[in-house]
């Protein structure tokens, strides 16, 4: 099995703010600004249309009517369905590339992680908590189930909103979909294959704590050889040290997918598994 390290939601080039943890510890992702989309405005999150959040946060500058990006898309309630969705992710371009070049494929699983904050609400706007870190976070999982190359094969009907196949003419080459499995491979009670975490817990903070937010602590299992680490785009000794139970690592600043392959590491799967049943939320199209 291999467990990819996914970068998704705002950054400091697109939307240029955090996405939110909420006051009852829920971690909302706010997908990218982008011509290959939808209005915001189609969008509900779990305190109801998103775009009353984003604007907020942004301070008026990014609305109802921006058009962003829903990949991954991983919640069943945010926009109107077709029978038969399920949870999914798009990739094009030098990204997709190296996934394939990685050999990433059925079974193997997506992390999403993002930069994220503490928000508040006061009167009657959200703001970001004073003095709140900024921090890396996983915010969802995605195990692989199928993947369709779009522009080679014809995609299941349910597929036809979704981004990656609406702007297929334009979004760009090597154009493919992951679409989830109906549950996840390997966990000794049946947990879903996607889904996004919901409750705030501190081993879903990839920020090594009193760190910049690209400083992350990560399980030992990560590194198993300090002399030759094996998660793609961190393979310099340099950037990792052992810390007790931990591994910090000092993680790039550009880059999308960074892959590792832990085969049948037991401490992988138990992790992943305990991530999932401590903090997970299915699709409701998983349960």
């Amino acid at each position: 099995m291999k467990i990819i390290f996914s970068r998704k939601g705002f950054d400091s080039q697109y939307g240029r703010v955090p996405s939110p943890i909420l006051c009852d510890g829920s971690l909302l992702t706010f997908p990218i600004p982008s011509r290959y989309g939808r209005p915001l405005g189609d969008i509900q999150g779990p305190l109801g249309p998103m775009h009353e959040l984003v604007n907020d946060l942004t301070q008026g500058a990014i609305t109802a009517r921006t058009s962003v990006h829903l990949d991954p898309d991983l919640s069943d309630g945010s926009v109107a369905r077709r029978p038969g969705w399920m949870a999914s992710l798009g990739q094009v371009g030098s990204a997709q590339k190296h996934l394939a070049k990685q050999g990433v494929g059925p079974g193997d699983v997506f992390l999403f992680f993002g930069w994220f904050r503490q928000a508040e609400r006061v009167g009657d706007r959200w703001r970001y908590v004073p003095g709140a870190p900024n921090l890396h976070a996983l915010f969802g999982w995605l195990q692989v189930g199928q993947v369709h190359k779009v522009d080679e094969s014809e995609c299941p009907e349910w597929l036809e909103d979704h981004p990656h196949v609406q702007h297929a003419a334009r979004i760009g080459v090597n154009n493919t979909i992951y679409v989830a499995g109906e549950s996840l491979a390997g966990s000794r009670q049946r947990l879903p294959a996607a889904g996004v975490f919901r409750n705030w817990g501190p081993d879903l903070q990839l920020t090594a704590p009193r760190c910049s937010r690209s400083v992350w602590r990560v399980p030992r299992w990560l590194l198993k050889n300090p002399e030759q680490p094996t998660l793609s785009y961190h393979r310099d000794p340099g950037r990792w040290r052992l810390e007790n139970d931990w591994a910090i690592l000092q993680s790039v600043g550009k880059g999308q997918e960074f892959v590792i392959d832990v085969g049948n590491c037991t401490e992988a799967s138990q992790w992943l598994g305990g991530l999932v049943s401590h903090h997970g939320t299915s699709t409701g199209a998983l349960v």
